[in-house]
């Protein structure tokens, strides 16, 4: 029984020592790893964003154009008649919010 134990317990301190080492190393690269990752994936995310501040600038922009348009068009110049009165009718309201 003794011959059992020596034969699967006859770890040194070096041989641990050393194997511990080579674990902790490898944890470290594994870090190292996903913190270049996270920062690969952060840098995208802020292009990403970026180019969707472009985009709703653009479209923003082609809003704000209509609707300069249509404020500064003169309906009189283009054939509509004046409104001979203007009048408030009422009306129940047609939404589900009740």
């Amino acid at each position: 029984m003794s011959n059992f134990h020596s034969r699967f317990f006859s770890f040194s301190f070096l041989s641990l020592s050393s194997g511990a080492v080579g674990a902790l190393f490898v944890v470290y690269i594994g870090l190292i790893a996903v913190i270049m990752s996270y920062a690969v994936f952060t840098v995208e995310f802020s292009q990403s964003v970026k180019n969707d501040e472009a985009a709703v600038a653009l479209l923003e922009s082609q809003y704000l154009a209509s609707v300069a348009r249509v404020t500064n068009t003169d309906y009189r110049a283009e054939g509509y008649a004046a409104p001979i009165a203007q009048i408030f009718v009422p009306a129940k309201s047609v939404t589900a919010l009740r």
